[in-house]
């Protein structure tokens, strides 16, 4: 993310009564917070960050709070490909209620198959597999709440 944006949005932070603020765009996110009338800025690069473990949280010395909700997020390393949630909202298995599912363990996908859909905003978007192969694990309830880059599947 470039540096002058950043500064920017710290302005804007300063200038606002905006407590925190968090932005994503595509693999770079950016957190800003005002504590005690002093800014923080949290940049993970995803592709600098371990593995996850019970004790990553900790590690990024991020405040309490945020340390909590990413430890409740936080997905077991599974073998094959994970596709991930490009969006936050409700995940649906089926089209409609009592309908067949898109996707069930063991079935066979390809790439640009409807796998899912995620309601955001009273819209229903369908989500497609980006991998080709078989599902391996269903890793979301049908009818959950899911974040933006959750795991939705691992297809191998």
């Amino acid at each position: 993310m470039d540096i002058r944006k950043v500064k920017k949005l710290i302005e804007m932070i300063e200038e606002s009564g905006i407590a925190e603020l968090e932005i994503h765009e595509g693999e770079e996110s950016v957190r800003i917070s005002k504590h005690n009338g002093q800014n923080t800025i949290f940049m993970p690069n995803p592709s600098l960050m371990p593995l996850p473990q019970a004790s990553a949280p900790a590690a990024l010395a991020a405040p309490a709070p945020i340390a909590a909700n990413v430890e409740a997020t936080v997905v077991p390393a599974q073998r094959g490909h994970q596709v991930k949630s490009p969006m936050v909202g409700t995940f649906y298995r089926a089209s409609a209620p009592g309908a067949k599912p898109f996707m069930e363990i063991g079935d066979s996908v390809n790439a640009g198959s409807t796998i899912c859909i995620i309601e955001a905003m009273k819209m229903l978007n369908q989500i497609e597999s980006d991998f080709s192969g078989k599902i391996t694990a269903i890793l979301v309830e049908n009818g959950q709440p899911v974040e933006f880059g959750q795991p939705l599947c691992v297809i191998e």
